[in-house]
């Protein structure tokens, strides 16, 4: 109901109001105006009431082209559709994107928060079990030969490029775990627009291969620690996204469907109607 409130407060909500009426009242008046020119004695016979069926019939059209629809949009070229929801991710019943660091780390609270999506799914899906989660990402890394090994930090000390993808599977839903942020001796966190890029595209093939076409859900990625959020504001960061995934759909479908998945504190930060005619702008013709 809030983000009704606001959509319908929202000057795109209005502006698009306006030129659909407008247009849809200017279709009607050239409409009748070729009626009456073939009928003249027809028109002339209504009074008020009929008269405003007219606009009346064009306010509904214009309600119903510019209504706050949930965002979503489904495309032929690629055959994938993208949805935002807002809710939690781990709540999805679908294969899951965490973002992590080069080296993999899973330790709360010191190293990884605790409220993060890693702290989450250590908690949530692995019940706190350190060492389960530690023995899954191993596992899936076993193949995968570290660029740095015994680095001096808390934690863990063997960094993997950036852009890898650690997948593990858990009840039956994968997890699809990619190092997009270089941590340091402090276990400190940055990366840039570029790592992000490239760890998307590596992150997207892996979905293609491991997941069957079955949806996954991201969260917005770049809002947290990696101090991205300056360069990246959320409505940025939900465009750039968005592209990513879309560009590598294009290449070779990726999955059939993304769930984006906004916390609902994030909610009130984004103009759901500027990204859903984002969503649609993608659209091939």
């Amino acid at each position: 109901m809030v983000q009704l409130t606001r959509d319908l407060s929202n000057r795109r909500f209005w502006g698009g109001l306006a030129i659909h009426g407008l247009a849809s009242l200017g279709f009607l008046s050239v409409s009748l105006s070729l009626f009456d020119l073939f009928s003249p004695d027809t028109l002339g016979k209504f009074g008020m009431p009929e008269i405003l069926v007219i606009p009346a019939i064009a306010l509904v059209y214009a309600l119903w082209k510019s209504w706050p629809y949930p965002v979503e949009q489904q495309y032929s070229s690629p055959d994938t559709k993208v949805t935002l929801v807002t809710g939690d991710l781990f709540d999805q019943n679908v294969n899951v994107v965490v973002g992590m660091s080069d080296f993999f780390d899973i330790e709360i609270p010191h190293i990884i928060a605790e409220n993060s999506v890693q702290g989450q799914l250590l908690s949530r899906v692995y019940r706190n079990d350190v060492s389960a989660l530690r023995a899954d990402i191993e596992s899936a890394l076993s193949n995968v030969t570290p660029v740095e090994v015994g680095f001096a930090k808390p934690g863990n000390s063997d960094r993997y490029a950036l852009g890898t993808v650690a997948t593990i599977r858990r009840h039956r839903t994968h997890y699809f775990c990619v190092a997009y942020t270089n941590m340091d001796a402090s276990n400190n966190v940055s990366t840039s627009i570029g790592i992000l890029w490239e760890s998307l595209e590596k992150l997207w093939g892996e979905v293609r291969s491991r997941s069957n076409g079955e949806p996954v859900a991201v969260p917005i990625i770049g809002l947290g620690q990696s101090g991205l959020s300056n360069i990246l504001p959320i409505q940025d960061a939900l465009r750039f996204l968005i592209l990513s995934f879309m560009f590598a759909s294009r290449q070779r479908r990726v999955c059939e469907e993304l769930i984006i998945v906004v916390r609902p504190q994030d909610e009130k930060r984004i103009d759901m109607l500027e990204i859903q005619d984002f969503l649609q702008s993608l659209k091939q013709s």
